[in-house]
């Protein structure tokens, strides 16, 4: 089989170039991309130049580091950012030595000589622990930047806030300043219905804070926010949050007519 089946580079490390050249020449009939290397040393710089690979396979006895050595020195080029998983090979089963890898973070091992078939099916295996270790590193990535979307959002609206707290906010439009001298903004009418409870979820909704910030702020979960929200989305015949926060803010009067006499 010649046709390539997997997107993800071996990495594959021994001091000695035959057995090298022997799992490469195996490895890409079976459908991988293969690096080799004769060294630790190139093998790491290899790694960390190429974002590609994500196996590992690395003899355990090699001049200057051996194989577990070499995997500690990939995790810490890798960090969080990353992720590889890694194969030993080793001439000799020494529990101690296949013990201390395991504890290392090297998911599997296999004794020279090497059974072809039972290298790819562990391989295989890998691959497939790989993909879901790099689905999790890209969900969490993917919830970093919605956790700094949420506080950007909430800081603008802080920052909204403060504008039209501000003494000359309200200097252009004699109605504002009408409004203003009037005393504190009235709740519509629709929201009376709502308990207290109810109330507090949606004048925090309407200054802009997450389930998350709701939740701390008023000792409750997040859940129970979203049940909260939904109720009162229903209760006041909106379609969203953004809506809601329209009603409740004080600078859309018109919107808060439309609510009042919806």
């Amino acid at each position: 089989m010649n046709k390539l089946t997997s997107a993800v580079k071996v990495l594959v490390v021994d001091d000695q170039p035959l057995i090298v050249e022997e799992l490469c020449e195996f490895l890409e009939g079976s459908g991988y991309r293969c690096v080799p290397c004769g060294s630790s040393r190139q093998a790491l710089q290899r790694f960390t130049d190429d974002a590609e690979i994500g196996l590992v396979l690395c003899d355990l006895h090699m001049p200057d580091m051996d194989g577990i050595e070499l995997v500690q020195a990939m995790q810490k080029v890798a960090g969080k950012q990353r992720a590889f998983e890694a194969i030993m090979l080793t001439g000799r089963a020494d529990k101690q030595d296949v013990i201390k890898a395991l504890r290392a973070g090297i998911s599997d091992y296999y004794q020279k000589p090497i059974n072809l078939d039972e290298l790819l099916e562990g391989l295989q295996r890998q691959e497939a622990a790989l993909e879901e270790r790099q689905k999790e590193l890209q969900l969490g990535h993917l919830n970093q930047k919605l956790q700094y979307l949420s506080e950007s959002i909430n800081d603008l609206y802080q920052d909204l806030d403060k504008v039209r707290r501000s003494p000359g906010a309200g200097v252009a439009d004699d109605s504002d300043l009408a409004g203003e001298d009037a005393g504190p903004l009235e709740i519509p009418s629709i929201f009376n219905q709502l308990s207290p409870r109810q109330l507090d979820v949606a004048r925090l909704v309407g200054k802009g804070q997450t389930n998350y910030q709701i939740a701390c702020e008023l000792g409750i979960t997040e859940n129970t926010v979203k049940l909260y929200v939904s109720q009162v989305l229903r209760l006041t015949h909106m379609h969203n949050r953004t809506q809601l926060a329209l009603a409740l803010s004080p600078s859309n009067s018109a919107m808060r007519q439309r609510v009042t006499a919806h």
